[in-house]
């Protein structure tokens, strides 16, 4: 009996942390990242991540960039990536030169118990990936001490503003925002380290449909569109989203043969595979039965890259790959995931005799 009471406590520290809290990762997170004091708002949409990301010294001296990634919720696991600099400030007696190169962070998001939240793991330099720049180590907190447009959102997350449509006229606007040059003045910010922690009050009510009211809040700017938006060539999609590894496979003899199912329920998914650039194949469609493409080792080049393009997302986001490659009789494995943010990528490296 001993041992079943001390698994029912194990199990509802759990439910509580995920159920109490929401069980999402959305929110304010404060830390560090590769040495950098660091506050992140984390926006989740779907399988992917937006928000925004402040590496600071101070109150004045900070660079603030727009944030992209996903997150996978049946391994608690987020990667996201510091995609533009959208502010920087420095103050007059600054040394320091917080955010100067932006990084990419994968971490796996932790509820130890008692409320409170983690996201721990590795980060890298963004242009110069396979080379670990240090620990991330945030946790989460109820107070932000840099005000931006992604507030309204964290604060009435759960009461109607997560809707995706709100989440991307925001994600819109961000992306209009000019790179601000150095500024050098003092501006009214409250240092993070210090900031009180204010229960706001809640002002939508969950039947309502709060897409003007976040931009009436916010005095946010609506986007218009006069004309139709073209969807994006698949070509497009390849050379504008983040190249994720998934891990190296060394290459020998005349062949190599890869394998390709859905991970997950068979439910659409649809891909296409480039090799260094060049585009392979197009419209994959994943099921429960291998799709097999096999090239021949003396065409390829000393180092090559694989990679798979979600053409979409499939009834169930993300688009999920089961991969095999068979390489002179040995079998290696992988798994890949594939969003609107992100390509999975495997190098296929000629070993050497």
């Amino acid at each position: 009996m001993g041992m079943k009471k001390v698994l029912f406590l194990v199990l509802l520290f759990v439910i509580s942390c995920f159920y109490t809290h929401g069980q999402s990762i959305t929110g304010v997170w404060r830390g560090k990242i590769s040495r950098q004091k660091v506050e992140l708002k984390i926006i989740q949409n779907g399988d992917s991540l937006t928000g925004t990301s402040y590496y600071y010294e101070s109150a004045n001296n900070y660079r603030r960039y727009s944030i992209k990634g996903y997150f996978d919720k049946h391994t608690n696991s987020a990667v996201w990536w510091d995609d533009r600099l959208i502010e920087e400030r420095s103050g007059r007696m600054s040394i320091a030169s917080p955010g100067k190169i932006p990084m990419l962070s994968t971490a796996d998001f932790n509820c130890p118990g008692g409320g409170k939240m983690m996201l721990d793991g590795k980060a890298e330099k963004k242009e110069d990936r396979g080379k670990p720049a240090g620990d991330v180590d945030l946790d989460k907190t109820t107070s932000s001490g840099f005000e931006d447009e992604w507030d309204f959102v964290i604060d009435n997350y759960t009461v109607g503003a997560n809707d995706p449509e709100i989440i991307d006229s925001i994600d819109l606007l961000t992306k209009t925002l000019p790179v601000a040059t150095p500024v050098s003045n003092p501006i009214a910010v409250t240092d993070p380290k210090t900031v009180p922690v204010v229960e706001k009050e809640k002002k939508i009510q969950p039947a309502e449909k709060p897409v003007q009211q976040a931009a009436k809040t916010k005095e946010l700017p609506v986007a218009t569109m006069t004309d139709p938006v073209k969807a994006p060539t698949i070509e497009e999609k390849f050379f504008s989203r983040e190249k994720i590894l998934i891990r190296e496979i060394p290459v020998t003899g005349d062949s190599i043969e890869i394998r390709f199912y859905d991970n997950a329920e068979i439910d659409g998914d649809s891909i296409s595979l480039f090799l260094n650039n060049d585009l392979l194949f197009r419209h994959i469609r994943l099921t429960g039965n291998a799709y097999t493409i096999k090239l021949a080792v003396n065409t390829l080049k000393e180092t090559n890259e694989l990679t798979m393009v979600a053409e979409n997302l499939g009834a169930i986001p993300p688009n999920t790959s089961y991969m095999i490659t068979i390489v002179n009789g040995q079998r290696f494995e992988a798994f890949l995931s594939s969003t609107e943010g992100s390509s999975a990528m495997i190098r296929l490296t000629k070993k050497q005799d």
